[in-house]
């Protein structure tokens, strides 16, 4: 912003106030827009931002009597449209009491006072522009991006195979309730001196490069709280603490970390919001296990089911059971599949079942049993399932 677009600013009229205004009605009336305009409530909206920057701006200049006796005397100077010269001629100083060398010089990079100027003013007026604009013109305070979060759930193994809407409640910084997130205790913070409200500060580095970080006095966010928030410290962060329906999505694994976007911590000065990371525990289910896609269960089988063969029914998740046939002569331990009975897929579709075989050996006999099994014993006489065991064994 150049020196005569400063000055030719009326920043009465930017807080709606008469020039006779008083300190109280400039305070009451910036307090007013500010909360208005202010970034967090107008998330996204570069145009609401650029209106609390220039009532910042307004109330920097109108808010403090030195700075707004300055701001009236160049106005006076400079009037509506261009210089007015004083009684002392084109090239005169009249009887104001600041250094318009010090004016362009500080707002636009100017030498002092040449033809035309006023060398003999005495004050400060240059410092309101250096120290508010800088050479080129300070910028808006850079949107800033809300922390991530990451936070924890457990669910039942039906919900992680089937999925599950669940309440997460979390805490993250947000915008102070207690001060609209200004950090001033009536809202009215002014613009950093050091940064001069943009939130960034530049240093030198190597081979001629200027390198920016954020500005320490502001802590990047381009304003200053006159008189700081009780609860936020000046910040216009404070801890908040929110309930969220959260849906996890079917056939999420153990341990599994989640990425929601968007739903992280606020921004600030318009900024996008973090992402929000869950990370998924799952419980044990006293019957089923998971591989991946696919679902485990073991079934018990009686000797004769597994000797002469048979159909035999499988308890399924959430769902009827299934009937598998069983092969005669299947082993303890073979494994068989129930297919489309697992996890849900992300493309929608069921992983398997697989049905492990346990053969079960009983551990009391009726009589009736403990005869046919003897008669078993004596048909079979003669033959050693031991017998390669023991002849590879000889070999190796």
């Amino acid at each position: 912003m150049s020196t005569k677009d400063f000055v030719e600013k009326d920043y009465y009229k930017v807080l709606g106030v008469p020039k006779d205004a008083t300190e109280a009605e400039i305070k009451k009336a910036y307090r007013k827009l500010a909360r208005e305009y202010h970034p967090d409530a107008n998330k996204g909206d570069a145009k609401a931002e650029d209106r609390f920057k220039e009532i910042s701006e307004a109330n920097d200049i109108l808010g403090d009597p030195k700075r707004r006796k300055e701001y009236d005397e160049a106005r006076s100077l400079f009037g509506n449209g261009g210089f007015r010269p004083g009684p002392g001629g084109p090239g005169g100083t009249g009887s104001f009491n600041f250094d318009l060398g010090d004016l362009f010089g500080g707002a636009q990079g100017g030498g002092g006072a040449g033809a035309g100027g006023a060398g003999g003013f005495g004050g400060g007026l240059g410092d309101v522009f250096g120290g508010l604009f800088g050479r080129g013109g300070a910028t808006r305070a850079q949107p800033r991006r809300g922390q991530d979060i990451e936070s924890e759930v457990t669910l039942s193994f039906t919900e992680a195979v089937e999925g599950a809407t669940v309440p997460l409640r979390m805490s993250s910084q947000a915008p102070c309730k207690a001060c609209s997130g200004t950090g001033d205790r009536d809202g009215t913070p002014r613009v950093c001196p050091t940064c001069v409200g943009t939130g960034q500060v530049s240093r030198g580095g190597g081979g001629g490069f200027s390198l920016t970080d954020p500005c320490v006095e502001c802590r990047g966010r381009g304003l200053i709280a006159q008189n700081p928030c009780e609860t936020c410290k000046g910040s216009g962060r404070a801890r908040s603490a929110r309930t969220m329906q959260v849906r996890i999505p079917a056939g999420v694994s153990d341990n599994q970390r989640i990425r929601l976007r968007g739903k992280g911590a606020p921004g600030e000065t318009g900024g996008p919001a973090g992402d929000l990371y869950v990370v998924v525990h799952v419980d044990a289910h006293p019957v089923f296990g998971r591989k991946g896609d696919n679902l485990t269960v073991t079934v018990p089988v009686t000797l004769p089911e597994a000797a002469l063969g048979g159909e035999i029914k499988v308890p399924t998740l959430g769902g009827p059971p299934v009937t598998l046939k069983l092969p005669p002569g299947t082993p303890n331990g073979r494994t068989m599949r129930a297919r489309g009975k697992g996890a849900v897929r992300k493309d929608g579709t069921h992983g398997d079942l697989l049905v492990t075989v346990e053969v079960t050996v009983p551990q009391e006999l009726s009589d009736t049993a403990r005869d046919a099994l003897e008669s078993y014993r004596e048909a079979t006489v003669g033959e050693d399932p031991r017998a390669e065991l023991f002849k590879a064994a000889k070999g190796a």
